[in-house]
């Protein structure tokens, strides 16, 4: 096994041997099957108001409140959360160490700053994958024991029907997007854990950030808009373009390049910063 495997498998003991890493995970067990219960109850109604004006022009046949549809108000509806449960984990890894005082101890092993801090960041990208894999393995799994699958009702600010041999490919897109865009996040939360001794900043600063950014996002006025253009959370439900007929290539790629730059500038400078930070004060 080599040096770098044996740091990850290091890392990612640390990261599972902490209570603050369950808590998406647990929020993700709760919040889903939540959303799900009562759409299974309650959602008809929802689907009813939802296309009143359009039933009164078109009639429908088959259950527009399905597997797909359900999957995707869970998606819309967690975006505004996963962000925090990204943040909790990505905001102490490093500052945990300096918190803790095992900076020195960590550094003195025989290997290199750019190893470890690499192995840090990747059980971050790790533990990120496998919350969104959790959720789209809920969405979908105990989704499918609660709904049939079906045509796909798509309600936004218009409304669009998929076939439904034209939906997965489409899901299978936008839990890879929504990887990328939470990878985006904790990217930010790990460049902040690099910059301070106390993990409560990166959390409390990455969301910060995407409160801000996000009134931005809303002021579409002047150089704002060419401002938008640059923000990270202009592009984190680009996702939503895959719902279209035909998705908006253009949009979401680029939403993906904007994004994976943020990734690879920001890790860049940490990495960088890192390599010579002043471990001894």
């Amino acid at each position: 096994m080599s040096i770098f495997l044996k740091l990850l498998k290091l890392e990612l003991i640390k990261v599972f041997s902490k209570w603050r890493t369950y808590i998406g995970f647990i929020a993700v067990l709760v919040i889903v099957p939540l959303i799900q219960f009562a759409m299974y109850f309650e959602g008809k109604e929802y689907v009813e108001m939802a296309t009143k004006t359009l039933t009164e022009t078109f009639s429908f046949n088959g259950e527009l409140l399905n597997l797909y549809m359900v999957a995707r108000i869970i998606l819309q509806g967690l975006y505004l959360q996963i962000p925090l449960l990204v943040a909790l984990v990505g905001g102490d890894l490093l500052a945990g160490e300096a918190t803790s005082g095992t900076y020195r101890l960590l550094l003195t092993k025989p290997v290199s700053r750019l190893q470890i801090i690499s192995a840090k960041y990747a059980a971050g990208l790790i533990y990120t994958f496998l919350l969104i894999g959790f959720m789209a393995f809920l969405s979908f799994g105990l989704g499918s024991l609660l709904f049939d699958k079906g045509d796909m009702l798509v309600i936004s600010s218009s409304i669009t029907l998929l076939n439904a041999d034209d939906v997965p490919w489409r899901f299978l897109y936008t839990f890879l997007y929504a990887f990328l865009s939470m990878a985006t996040v904790y990217t930010i939360s790990f460049t902040f854990s690099s910059l301070v001794e106390n993990s409560i900043g990166p959390i409390m600063g990455t969301m910060a950030l995407i409160i801000v950014f996000s009134i931005i996002n809303l002021v579409s006025v002047g150089f704002l808009k060419t401002v938008q253009m640059f923000l990270f959370t202009n592009y984190l439900q680009s996702w939503r373009y895959l719902f279209e007929i035909p998705p908006d290539w253009e949009l979401i790629n680029q939403g993906v390049l904007v994004l994976s730059l943020h990734i690879i500038i920001l890790t860049t400078f940490t990495f960088i910063y890192f390599n010579r930070k002043d471990i001894h004060s």
